[in-house]
């Protein structure tokens, strides 16, 4: 395969790059969409269960910063066979626990594997785009198809047939991913670290403030995110009385809503090609406050309607910070930088994932969702301050010396 067409949408290497970010959210919304079904197995309350969940979303944060690291040393390529080869071996061991704390140091060694893909795959997925933005939209689009199927898909498995089948489907999906990445996709010529830069230096002090706002966006998004995506099927099982005894159509309506939130994904990618990203990325944000208000006065289906209107705004806000890396970074330092906002990001709320059950039998899944709003106006806050970047690389242009 031709260097020049490794990033076309249909080209084998984007169709498995973008699939790993399917399978990567997939994986890990399982455990928090059957904690229910594993709870009833084991004989306790899901409520008890969700800490054992800290670990993999504290590896998912933390572990990127090495995946980062040897994503740009080692190559991108060698890293996503082994986040393939890994995740779908971790799944298929999460399979055959048989108590809390042998679930819980599962679920932390499969948040290590499943920590290689942002880091890696999108870094090697926009590397060669002509409009990134697009690029992320669509991307992100499939990684929000697979926490849909992570939250309905896993539901139906577990309930049906058990919940280890709920890991075992995609853990074996995982290992015939990795075997056609091995075969299909090209090696590289070189690691990412040992390219030319292709990227102008801007200032110190305006890459300082860049990476401080996208510290502080990545922390409050990381929270909002986790929140929304992991504590979604029980907020609904206990605020829509139809979908409390029917799991099958409590996965149908959690697909619906994944589903059409995130088509807000592909918008947003084709607007951050045209526009500054802090005009798109101030609206998106200011329209979460109001909705996570509204979702904690909501009960009924009124609820789902308020989940999926803040649902597209949660992920209509995820391509921004990909795209601050690709409008500010070098390629060749985009998967450290992107691991160290991760680690940050999902490293800090991962004790949202662990204290969904504690928060909600301490204080009720409508007092969460205002915290959630409180977040999110903190992010407003922070972007408040993000400067134009075509003001700053037309700065840093100034600055450039004549050849």
């Amino acid at each position: 395969m031709a260097d020049s067409d490794r990033h076309s949408l249909a080209s084998p290497t984007s169709m498995l790059l973008n699939l790993g970010h399917a399978m990567d959210h997939w994986v890990i919304a399982i455990f928090l969409y059957t904690v229910s079904v594993i709870a009833g197995v084991w004989g306790t309350d899901w409520k008890e269960l969700t800490p054992y969940a800290f670990g993999a979303s504290f590896m998912f944060g933390a572990g990127s910063i090495v995946s980062g690291k040897l994503g740009d040393q080692w190559g991108r390529r060698v890293m996503m066979i082994i986040f393939f080869a890994g995740l779908g071996a971790s799944c298929l061991v999460i399979a055959l626990c048989q108590t809390p704390w042998q679930i819980g140091l599962a679920l932390t060694l499969m948040g290590a594997f499943a920590s290689i893909y942002h880091p890696v795959g999108i870094p090697m997925l926009v590397q060669k785009a002509d409009k990134p933005g697009f690029v992320i939209g669509v991307n992100g689009l499939v990684g929000n198809l697979g926490i849909a199927a992570g939250a309905s898909v896993s539901v139906m498995l577990a309930t049906r047939f058990g919940w280890q089948a709920a890991y075992v489907l995609p853990g074996v999906v995982c290992l015939v991913a990795a075997v056609l990445f091995a075969m299909l996709v090209p090696a590289e010529e070189e690691a990412p670290s040992k390219r030319k830069g292709k990227t102008l230096d801007l200032p110190p002090a305006t890459m300082a403030r860049v990476f401080l706002i996208m510290t502080c966006t990545a922390l409050s998004g990381s929270i909002v995110f986790n929140f929304t995506t992991n504590g979604n099927g029980e907020m609904l099982k206990a605020g829509v009385a139809a979908l409390a005894n029917d799991p099958w159509l409590l996965g149908v309506t959690l697909f619906g809503v994944f589903a059409i939130a995130s088509l807000a994904q592909l918008v947003v990618g084709a607007l951050i090609d045209r526009y500054p990203l802090k005009t798109i990325y101030l609206p998106v944000v200011l329209c979460q406050i109001p909705l996570f208000v509204l979702a904690s006065y909501s009960s009924g289906w009124a609820l789902v309607a308020a989940t999926t209107a803040f649902m597209v705004f949660v992920f209509g806000a995820i391509p921004f910070t990909d795209a601050m890396i690709v409008r500010y970074i070098d390629d060749r330092l985009r998967s450290r930088v992107t691991g160290m906002r991760l680690a940050i990001g999902f490293g800090g709320s991962s004790l949202v994932t662990a204290l969904i059950g504690p928060g909600v039998k301490a204080a009720g899944f409508p007092t969460l969702l205002l915290v959630l709003a409180v977040v999110a106006a903190f992010s407003l806050l922070a972007l408040s301050f993000l400067p134009d970047e075509r003001k700053a690389m037309a700065a840093a242009q100034a600055m450039k010396p004549a050849e």
